[in-house]
């Protein structure tokens, strides 16, 4: 098991009668990614907000290893932490490399040291070339390019990172995510919230998923889909259009869903299913013309936790 460098617990935070944040507790490892998951104000960046030091909790603490915490050092603390906002944060008509030199004063690094490290991530993410360009020239993928390289260049072990990908087209995406694979490698431990399931299942060690403030689950990918009660659907085309009413509760099997003239089944193992499902089938004089399988995506398991109804 690896050490947790960050543990989170019972963060709480309110604005006037409106709780955005309710117990929230979480725990980050050396080496990981864990995804922060949940529908919009769900609590997310509230949560980032208050475990980087600028949303103070009405409750609850966060600790880093060796026991550091804004209350016992404040600059130790923020020194661990790097931060990639939600919104872009740029000096639009600085050149990039004075971007990140900024970013690196306000930390205090020493001149030989913050030239070599801005050399370093902005190569990184792509930008030595357009080191001396400002940012208002930036594609909007640059810019989330520079919003990384400036959140890195103190070298933090932590780095929290607010929806990075929002608005980026797929190269820089890809990109982005090139660059955190190797953060990862290299031992850093990232917290990453996101609303693309897929970047989630690509890129996340663990997931934690909120609502309305709360944690509703929280594990590996394999336990969060252990939580759903049937893991496939089976795709089974068949010949006409049969009564719905005849379709209900087949083969003890009640989320049958019927698409033209394809049934979707939801079952909990297609090896020992599947037969049970075609034997009612027959039973009730129905042809099968084909059969398929799927298994359950990331994005089921977050609808079954967080239902599908819309939100503001």
């Amino acid at each position: 098991m690896k050490e947790d460098v960050l543990v989170a617990r019972g963060l709480r935070k309110a604005y006037g009668d409106r709780v955005a944040v309710h117990e929230v507790s979480l725990e980050l490892r050396a080496g990981e990614v864990l995804g922060l998951l949940g529908p919009n104000g769900a609590g997310k960046s509230t949560t980032v907000g208050m475990i980087c030091g600028l949303t103070v909790p009405d409750a609850g603490t966060v600790t880093l290893s060796g026991g550091v915490s804004l209350a016992s050092d404040e600059a130790g603390y923020k020194r661990r932490i790097g931060l990639v906002p939600q919104d872009i944060a740029l000096y639009e008509e600085l050149p990039a490399r004075m971007n990140v030199e900024l970013f690196g004063n306000l930390y205090g690094m020493a001149p030989e040291l913050l030239k070599r490290r801005a050399d370093e991530v902005l190569a990184m993410v792509g930008l030595s070339d357009r080191a001396k360009d400002k940012p208002s020239t930036f594609s909007g993928g640059m810019k989330r390019r520079l919003n990384i390289a400036c959140a890195l260049i103190h070298d933090p072990e932590i780095i929290l990172l607010d929806e990075p990908t929002a608005g980026v087209d797929p190269q820089s995406r890809n990109a982005i995510f090139d660059n955190l694979e190797m953060l990862k490698r290299a031992g850093k431990a990232l917290i990453y919230t996101t609303h693309y399931m897929e970047e989630a299942e690509r890129l996340a060690d663990r997931l934690v998923i909120i609502d309305h403030g709360r944690v509703v689950a929280s594990g590996t990918q394999a336990q969060l889909f252990a939580l759903l009660p049937a893991a496939q659907t089976l795709h089974v085309e068949i010949d006409g259009e049969p009564n719905d009413a005849a379709l209900q509760g087949l083969a003890g099997f009640p989320d049958v869903r019927r698409v033209g003239q394809r049934l979707d089944v939801s079952v909990a193992d297609i090896g020992r299913d599947a037969g049970a499902v075609l034997a009612a089938l027959a039973q009730r004089g129905v042809r099968v013309r084909g059969l398929a399988s799927a298994r359950a995506t990331l994005e089921d398991v977050f609808l079954s936790l967080t239902g599908r109804q819309l939100r503001d």
